[in-house]
């Protein structure tokens, strides 16, 4: 008998996933999951927020459940625990008597720390297997070594698309090795482990429920591109902030892997076959390939991906924008969306980001660590890539990248429609400015935001005279 041990981490799928096409000669297979239970504890700038909020939570065990159906249907299993993931799978590993441990390689430095702990504690007793999945492209790919990845997106896709060699996803498994005897298998009930993530819905208002697990992520990816046709026009709706279609939403299913990189493109390239390719199928891979270099610089900065010092005691202020409690409605409208949902479009990412590290002053930090609560689409080398961009501290910074809120907002939203959805308060207010500055429209009833910075200037209002309601929107 060889037995082996799948480490699964954010890959959570068996189409696609090298993790069971390096399994060789195994007879046996146990499949663990180990949710590390720092996830839980105390830790995002407000102080009864964990790292894994509610939302992301409930899609993850959403996304076990289901991969636990696919495993069961090749004649496998899935064990799920909560603790040290290095010390759970260590013990698994010793008391079954493995001759090999697989596990996804990843960049994030905890994930990294855990690969090594549980490389010291297995010591020379079986074999710890490192494996790349989940990305376009493999480190072997790289036209340069990790260490002299371009420090802009540009030269990262101009030298990639030189040679474009993207390989085919591989097929799911038909049959899995057996599970071992005795080895324990299942997953607590998410009631039991964090009610209020089992008790979490989505707000009514969302515009598209998002389900965990590998045949919801197809089921997206068919819809996307055969069924609504919308990726045809993606370039043009990308930043949308209403409704099902304007944005793909594949990055929940990428974050958790039930989804992979090459799956989507392998689907697109199918999709340009047939219809032929235009600037928004080309969009869509784009966008992957931006995915792809924010997980290699992550590789290479490490520690300091994540900014390196301690995170600050959060203010007043950035509680206000965790709450969407600032009085500007395109910086709430998203706020307030974010912690309903779950999700957030990259445009209102983009705003309410550039609005608390350059209007707000407050910590970049701070602001991933929200994000790292709320969003169920969080993914490391992508959240804090991307903050630090916005912050102009991390590749191709500028110092001046500034979103002016008020000008994004007249230009995203000129109706006013998005921020009614979230804010229904502003429908009193008629369409369009007004209801993007109602300290301004009625100050009467409505208070001045937190901040009034001079960029403003020149997309400011006038006052309105006098505050009388108006018929709300049809």
């Amino acid at each position: 008998m060889s037995t082996a041990i799948v480490w699964l981490r954010h890959d959570l799928r068996v189409a696609d996933n090298p993790l069971f096409s390096a399994l060789g000669g195994a007879t046996a297979l146990a499949c663990v999951y180990v949710l590390d239970a720092h996830e839980l504890r105390q830790w995002a700038p407000e102080q009864a927020a964990s790292r894994c909020g509610p939302a992301r939570l409930r899609f993850l065990w959403q996304s076990l459940m289901a991969l636990r159906g696919e495993l069961l249907k090749r004649g496998s299993d899935l064990l799920v625990r909560i603790g040290d993931p290095a010390a759970a799978i260590a013990e698994l590993a010793l008391r079954l008597d493995v001759d090999r441990v697989l596990v996804r390689d990843e960049p994030g430095v905890e994930e990294r720390a855990q690969i090594e702990r549980l490389a010291q504690s297995l010591a020379q007793r079986c074999r710890l297997q490192s494996v790349e999945s989940g990305m376009l492209f493999e480190r072997r790919q790289l036209p340069f070594t990790l260490d002299a990845v371009p420090t802009s997106f540009s030269a990262f896709r101009r030298r990639l698309e030189r040679d474009w060699q993207v390989a085919d996803p591989r097929p799911a498994p038909v049959t899995l090795p057996m599970w071992p005897d005795g080895a324990p298998r299942g997953l607590p009930p998410l009631d039991q482990v964090c009610p209020r993530a089992a008790a979490w819905r989505p707000s009514a208002a969302a515009s598209l429920a998002l389900e965990g697990g590998e045949e919801a992520a197809h089921a997206r990816l068919d819809h996307y591109l055969w069924g609504s046709n919308a990726v045809a026009t993606y370039k043009e709706t990308r930043n949308g902030l209403l409704g099902a279609d304007f944005s793909t939403r594949f990055s929940v299913w990428l974050a958790h892997g039930c989804l992979s990189a090459r799956q989507v493109h392998a689907e697109v390239r199918a999709w340009e076959a047939e219809h032929g390719a235009n600037a928004s199928s080309y969009w869509v891979i784009f966008e992957l390939l931006w995915r792809d270099y924010f997980h290699w610089v992550a590789w290479q900065e490490g520690a300091g991906l994540y900014g390196g010092a301690t995170l600050s005691t959060p203010e007043t202020s950035l509680v206000a924008w965790c709450k969407g409690n600032t009085g500007v409605p395109f910086i709430d409208a998203a706020m307030r969306e974010l912690g309903a949902t779950g999700w957030l479009s990259n445009r209102a990412r983009q705003n309410v980001a550039s609005f608390l590290v350059k209007d707000l002053g407050g910590d970049w930090r701070l602001g991933a660590a929200w994000f790292e609560h709320c969003l169920i689409d969080y993914d490391a080398s992508s959240n804090w890539g991307n903050w630090r961009y916005i912050a102009g501290s991390g590749r191709d910074p500028r110092q001046d990248r500034y979103f002016n809120v008020l000008k994004q907002a007249r230009h995203y939203d000129p109706q006013g429609h998005y921020v009614t959805h979230w804010l229904p308060a502003l429908q009193a207010l008629p369409q369009g400015a007004a209801r993007h500055q109602p300290w301004q429209a009625a100050p009467d009833r409505f208070a001045a935001p937190l901040v009034e910075p001079s960029s403003w200037r020149e997309w400011r209002i006038p006052a309105l005279s006098g505050s009388e309601p108006v018929e709300p929107d049809e």
